[in-house]
């Protein structure tokens, strides 16, 4: 099964670069988006039409902010497979926020969602720490049942190699301590960052700032992740990181697993 994750900044905004041709190039088994910026009346109103996908869209409270969808391959629904997706986990302001889905699959769960951003300031900082907490929380509670995937934007680099410039952004939101000590806190309780684990000692990037060209310099981060629950371990296959596909300030990132 191929699993894409991509932070597109805007449903809207990517589908104007490129986003159909994407689909039909990558196949992806299912989509994980994060940051579609659309309301739900929105949605309604445009009427979206992703051959071969079904969708299922969270967004936020907020129009043009936040949230999240799952695309789900047609195919894969009509050879009986039975998937359930649920928006958010019950926890207020984060689900205002539409910030995470919950796909039950037969032999796993995939937790989607798009981590908050501690701000410049960092103003939001404690919020972030909460909402990992809580997620946390949901992901061992659903692993007594089955493995668990999460997969989104993070917002954070774990460790030195994730970024290019470290020293630089030392204490910077996305490279505070704390969001780095609650991003260990996550694989402590039992999961594995499939791209690290995979590639240990690799620096690619996931997400380059829109200044001073920092893409076209690969100044970035990698801040985009697939975490699995230990026993999936022996069954990933590949997971990297499609640094050349363009739309976004983030790149799509790809967990194959057996």
């Amino acid at each position: 099964m191929k699993i894409i994750s991509w932070n597109v900044n805007g449903l809207r905004a990517v589908l104007k670069k490129g986003f159909l041709n994407f689909l039909t190039q990558e196949k992806p088994d299912i989509l994980c988006l994060q940051e579609i910026k659309i309301s739900a009346t929105a949605i309604i109103k445009e009427k979206f039409d992703f051959k071969g996908y079904v969708e299922f869209y969270y967004p936020a409270i907020r129009p043009g902010y936040s949230g999240t969808a799952i695309f789900i391959k047609e195919s894969l629904i009509k050879k009986g497979e039975n998937f359930k997706v649920k928006n958010g986990f019950s926890v207020g302001d984060f689900d205002n926020e539409g910030r995470t889905q919950i796909l039950e699959a037969e032999n796993f769960y995939l937790i989607n969602s798009y981590f908050p951003n501690s701000r410049a300031d960092l103003s939001r900082l404690n919020f972030k720490i909460k909402f990992n907490k809580e997620l946390i929380k949901l992901a061992k509670k659903l692993e007594k049942k089955k493995p668990v995937i999460m997969t989104g934007d993070f917002n954070v680099a774990h460790e030195a190699i994730d970024l290019a410039r470290p020293q630089a952004n030392e204490g910077e939101s996305g490279y505070t301590k704390e969001e780095r000590d609650s991003m260990t806190e996550i694989l402590a309780s039992g999961f594995i960052d499939s791209f690290r684990d995979l590639n240990p000692g690799k620096a690619q990037y996931s997400w380059w700032s829109f200044r001073a060209g920092a893409r076209q310099r690969n100044v970035g981060w990698r801040i985009d992740y697939f975490c699995v629950s230990a026993k999936l371990r022996k069954s990933i296959k590949k997971a990297y990181i499609l640094d050349k596909t363009i739309g976004s300030d983030h790149a799509p990132v790809v967990l194959e697993i057996l």
